[in-house]
């Protein structure tokens, strides 16, 4: 008998079928033709894309497909200020950072405080904004571009 899957914001275990996961949260395999379209824009592309780090995307052809067309898009993320930032935030913070390089785009990055406060009874304001200022620091650090970047609180 297999073992069952489990996949949450804190475990990962288990034997992963990804292209279960593919089906299951309505994304699509990258393929090698969204790679060489990337290439083109970014002249190499990026090593976590060289190695696979991504297996799917959402609607990654349809942004392509209006970039090159002369049209801009925006990136938007965030994170839930609860603690030190780590490996598992920088990197899709460093491969959002190589897009807006490679697309000029501007970066809306939202904290999610209010999130945390409700979820967790040992959080307030002074806790979250503490780890709002923390994070926004190592954020900073990582080069994007501050014309472009814009922090939602």
């Amino acid at each position: 008998m297999a073992k069952k899957d489990v996949i949450t914001p804190w475990e990962v275990s288990g034997e992963i079928d990804y292209n279960r996961l593919v089906e299951r949260f309505g994304t699509k395999p990258i393929t090698h033709d969204l790679l060489e379209r990337m290439e083109k824009h970014s002249g190499r592309l990026h090593f976590m894309l060289r190695r696979n780090i991504f297996y799917s995307h959402r609607d990654l052809n349809i942004v392509l497909d209006h970039y090159e067309a002369g049209g801009k898009f925006v990136l938007y993320t965030g994170r839930g200020p609860s603690g030190p930032v780590h490996l598992g935030h920088l990197i899709p913070w460093v491969f959002t950072k190589h897009l807006q390089n490679t697309y000029g785009c501007k970066l809306l990055f939202q904290f999610t405080d209010d999130e945390k406060m409700l979820i967790r009874e040992d959080y307030d304001t002074d806790i979250t904004n503490h780890w709002v200022y923390e994070n926004s620091l190592d954020l900073m650090a990582l080069g994007f571009d501050p014309e472009n970047t814009e922090f939602l609180v």
